[in-house]
């Protein structure tokens, strides 16, 4: 199968465009509200509800979970024009859910199935924003800004993730966990209504030529067929399961395992990101000085090796919190060259009119075993012990790049080249 991607116009100037902009500013005040919930939420169940290590892991299992849905929903988004009023629908159900937290919490009525509810519906609503951001973010970026597009967002997260969890840990030591939860929720308000002011024309859905369960089945057999998506399916799906089997545990390991406050740990995070932040900076120079798929690879090696020495980590309060940081800031920074380099790629070889069930049937299956390798965290936690499993994440994910070295990626220099 063949896909060429055409040379086209100069990269415009994208920091000057107002949509974009806007739709950049959006991005941005959401994935730092993220942040907050992604300490927040973990805590209020080992603080306040004692949760066990299974527990946590189910609860970061059913964030994911509705990613199995979007086989079904990325074909339903295909055939809605509007997608700009879909992401403002995912907004305002994310923000909604959220309040429930610090209202139960007021009411001294939180209990460990509302944190379930809460993470599974949260999960439902970014699982139709991904659906929907896949055709509107081509409606704002033309063909040759996608890595550039990508590498802003990117940064943007990158950010987050350093500011994210020390305002966080801040803010659950000054006004709990559930209080906390109230600054996501706001996020996603500021970004409904940013996205409400970014006029955009959406071309018409093609006439329906088939069922939706036809449509489910295209975007299935367009990710398994063609060799760039068959190849960044099996490398971001390997390096998930092993990733989340550690991200599951990792706020558990820190409170109880290391000791750290919430500050400490929202600190070390912070820190560590930081990595993130140069890593997406870095990814569009790298990928024009030896290539966009060895680039993609390098990402893909970085981003699960360090997370072994985890299991490592000891000493005094400040060793620790200065280790897990330095462990964050490389893993930081290849997670950043993949993702930036993989994603761009994936925009440019999925036709149009397919965006929705592509991006539906690659992540019911990246996503999708996000929760399996939470969950088999929780079980091999609670077998071998933290420190082990922690190690055996790390050292399985480093099996993704395999994934890319035996496909056409590794041979890809730009996004102008055909991709065989």
């Amino acid at each position: 199968m063949t896909a060429t991607v055409p040379a086209v116009a100069p990269r415009p100037a994208l920091h000057r465009d107002r949509r974009f902009r806007t739709f950049w500013i959006g991005e941005t005040v959401s994935q730092f509200g993220d942040r907050i919930s992604e300490l927040a939420l973990p805590l209020i169940a080992v603080t306040l509800l004692a949760a066990t290590p299974a527990q946590v892991s189910l609860l970061t299992a059913l964030i994911w979970l509705p990613n199995l849905l979007g086989l079904f929903l990325g074909a339903w988004v295909d055939q809605r024009t509007h997608k700009r009023r879909l992401l403002i629908i995912a907004d305002l159900i994310r923000a909604a859910v959220l309040l429930s937290l610090p209202v139960a919490y007021a009411l001294h009525a939180i209990t460990l199935t509302q944190l379930y509810l809460v993470a599974l519906l949260t999960g439902a609503g970014a699982v139709l924003f991904a659906m929907a951001r896949q055709a509107f973010f081509v409606a704002l970026v033309p063909r040759s800004a996608y890595v550039d597009a990508n590498s802003k967002l990117s940064m943007s997260r990158s950010l987050s993730f350093i500011a994210g969890p020390a305002v966080g840990g801040g803010l659950v030591q000054a006004l709990s966990a559930p209080v906390a939860i109230l600054v996501d929720a706001l996020s996603f308000l500021g970004s409904a209504l940013l996205l409400g002011r970014i006029p955009v024309t959406e071309p018409p859905v093609p006439p329906r030529r088939t069922s939706t369960l036809g449509l489910v089945r295209e975007g299935l057999a367009l990710v398994v067929r063609h060799p760039v998506l068959r190849a960044a399916l099996g490398c971001t799906s390997t390096v998930n399961f092993f990733t989340f089997i550690s991200g599951a545990l990792l706020v558990l390991y820190a409170s109880r395992e290391l000791d750290l406050s919430a500050g400490a740990i929202g600190v070390a995070l912070g820190f560590g990101a930081l990595g993130g932040l140069a890593g997406a900076a870095l990814a569009p120079r790298i990928s024009r000085a030896i290539g966009l798929g060895r680039t993609a690879m390098i990402g893909a090696v970085l981003f699960p090796a360090p997370l072994a020495a985890t299991a490592l980590v000891t000493g005094p309060t400040w060793t620790k919190v200065a280790l897990l940081a330095a462990i964050e800031l490389v893993s930081s920074v290849g997670v950043m060259l993949m993702d930036v380099n993989l994603n761009a790629l994936l925009t440019a070889v999925t036709p149009d009119d397919a965006r929705g069930r592509r991006a539906g049937a690659y992540s019911a299956v990246n996503y999708g075993i996000r929760p399996v390798g939470a969950l088999v965290g929780g079980a091999l936690a609670t077998t071998i012990g933290l420190r082990p499993t922690l190690a055996v994440a790390g050292l399985g994910g480093v099996l993704a790049v395999l994934w890319l070295f035996a496909s056409p990626v590794r041979h890809i220099r730009t996004l102008d080249e055909p991709v065989d």
